[in-house]
């Protein structure tokens, strides 16, 4: 198990003021903001690759799958692998493969490069995540560690819904390739903002795959990833479909998905701060309201959301819940394992993104069998049985049970 700063002799750098830390706190959230639009990007543009690599919704829903499965195995193999390394260098390495892998995909002349461009983006991707995790308690004073901890994280709660618009909006402009293009621009833009802004970070912890395993026995931690795992692969069956549900059920003109998911964008933001202050209190109740909310709302998606209207108002109820969700389950897992931060990410990053991967393809498969109007069901029963784990397992001992 990972060793804490105070038992592996390392005392953290505390005499750098807020003010001094925050460009690197910064580049770190830009890091998580990054890789994490690059994985969603397909979301947005299923029927555009699809069309343009011959594959039907279906399998151009595994774009998403691969990626979601390759970080979740690289997520608790890279943090061991590479615990002994400055993060710095880490950080920039990983950065560099969504890079390459945004570029390969903005190229890829048929479907096997596609593929082989989403697993470049999921190596990286699930390295910067577990990574820039437990960097805000070596970047801030003591007293500043939360409000940066929840910043880093607000890059994967503005990603996970505000990058799928963007890339809709992208794709409607200029093309589904040069939405892409414009990630990998991003992504070397992050990767020197992370030389230049961070310090340097040489390992302080030692983090072996055995204990990284071990610690998903704790009941606290199983309890909180059984809830990520749940939550994340009903949103996942739903939401990775969302456009052509819009588009049969609604009946909405690419335009105007673009305007909807910019609105499921907007509300998730909210959602993410909001979730953020009430999960420091009550983890449990807050995730249990989120999962109760996000089934309800999924589920009457197809039966209620035939007009723009009424689609508009599912579609924000939706962001506002989901937008809650990673720093809520993260704040759950730092809680319950307050003396293990680095290892604890590396189990949460590993199980959110293989539920990504998961609901991807229960979703491929509901929507190719039954239609795009059953993975709003299949998400919402499993958002259902979300709600049920985070009601009646181990909170974490620092919130309430």
């Amino acid at each position: 198990m990972a060793q804490t700063e105070k038992s592996a002799g390392v005392t953290p750098d505390r005499s750098r003021p807020w003010g001094g830390g925050r460009p690197a706190v910064i580049a770190a959230a830009s890091a998580t903001f990054t890789v994490v639009t690059s994985e969603m990007l397909p979301v947005g543009l299923l029927t555009p690759i699809g069309g343009a690599l011959r594959v039907t919704e279906g399998t151009t829903g595994l774009t998403l799958t691969v990626t979601g499965l390759v970080a979740a195995v690289s997520a608790p193999l890279l943090t061991p692998a590479l615990a002994r390394f400055d993060r710095r260098p880490v950080l920039c390495g990983l950065m560099a493969a969504v890079t390459a892998g945004n570029l390969l995909a903005a190229w890829s002349p048929h479907f096997a490069v596609m593929v082989a461009a989403r697993i470049l983006v999921g190596i990286g991707m699930g390295g910067v995540w577990a990574v820039a995790a437990g960097l805000a308690v070596r970047l801030v004073p003591g007293r500043s560690v939360g409000p940066a901890t929840s910043l880093i994280f607000s890059g994967v709660s503005v990603a996970s819904v505000l990058g799928v618009p963007a890339g809709t909006y992208i794709g409607e402009l200029a093309g589904w390739r040069m939405a892409f293009l414009i990630a990998a621009g991003l992504g070397l833009v992050v990767l020197l903002g992370l030389a230049v802004l961070l310090p340097k970070l040489p390992a302080d912890q030692e983090v072996r795959l055995g204990g990284v395993l071990r610690l998903g026995g704790d009941p606290g931690v199983a309890t909180g990833l059984g809830v990520v795992a749940l939550l994340v692969t009903g949103h996942f069956a739903a939401y990775t479909y969302v456009r052509p549900v819009l588009e049969e059920t609604a009946g909405a003109s690419t335009s105007v998905i673009g305007t909807l998911l910019l609105v499921y964008g907007v509300a998730g933001v909210l959602g993410n701060f909001a979730s953020g202050a009430g999960a420091s209190r009550s983890p449990r109740g807050v995730l249990a309201a989120i999962s109760l909310v996000l089934a309800a709302t999924v589920c009457l998606m197809p039966l209620i959301g035939g007009s723009v209207i009424t689609a508009t108002v599912l579609l924000a109820v939706w962001g506002l819940s989901y937008g809650g969700v990673s720093v809520s389950t993260q704040t759950w897992l730092l809680a319950a394992a307050p003396e293990a931060r680095e290892a604890a990410s590396a189990l949460f990053v590993g199980v959110f993104n293989g539920s990504i991967a998961l609901g991807a393809f229960a979703g491929g498969l509901a929507a190719d069998g039954a239609g795009v109007a059953a993975v709003m069901y299949l998400g919402a029963a499993l958002a259902a049985g979300a709600v049920a784990v985070a009601a009646l397992g181990r909170a974490p001992v620092g919130g309430r049970r």
